[in-house]
């Protein structure tokens, strides 16, 4: 990793949901999300060049879009839906969580064989112990209405002032029981990212 990246710890977790009222689903969704908890280099400060932060941070995009498709099982086949955010902690400024655009995103995107969608994404200033909840979209299609959703995650005692908490995420499959209609995953057709 380069001097600007300096991880302190990653957490990977997966979620397995079985069931959500109703009939049984006859399906597992799985979401697994990976947070790399690492020293804000600008913390502290005002810098008007943060942009050598961005490039430094392409080899933890890959590396941790890696582990999150490996907590999933490693076929990139499996994985429908993804989103992204950051929390930054409280000596540095909302701008050094947006640093994460283009590392954590692409990284998706390329690791799962080029998925058409941008990544939603979300970011905040928080101290230790904070959550935030990561949007999902799916992966080729962002109109897809059933895969629409969000993961709360939070890193135990993390960021501190001078840290960010960087997060990726991958889900398998639509929302449990989705039924409100909208374009549906097997009707994609345009490969524009929307639809």
């Amino acid at each position: 990793m380069s001097v600007l990246v300096e991880i302190r710890c990653i957490q990977t977790t997966v979620e397995e949901i079985f069931h959500e009222f109703g009939p049984l689903p006859g399906r597992t969704e799985r979401i697994a999300s990976v947070c790399a908890v690492l020293t804000n280099p600008y913390a502290g400060r005002y810098e008007p060049d943060i942009l050598p932060m961005m490039e430094a941070l392409k080899p933890a995009g890959l590396e941790m879009a890696t582990r999150c498709l490996n907590a999933l099982g490693g076929d990139p086949a499996t994985v429908e839906g993804y989103g992204k955010g950051a929390v930054v902690g409280s000596a540095g400024e909302l701008e050094h969580g947006a640093l994460w655009h283009v590392p954590g995103g692409y990284a998706m995107r390329e690791i799962l064989g080029n998925a058409k969608a941008i990544v939603p994404s979300t970011k905040k200033v928080a101290g230790p112990g904070a959550r935030i909840d990561i949007p999902v979209t799916h992966i080729n299609a962002c109109y897809v209405r059933s895969h629409f959703g969000a993961v709360e995650i939070g890193v135990p005692g993390s960021p501190q002032a001078d840290e960010m908490v960087l997060i990726l995420v991958m889900t398998t499959g639509a929302r449990i029981h989705e039924r409100v209609g909208g374009l549906r995953a097997d009707q994609i057709s345009v490969w524009d990212g929307q639809r």
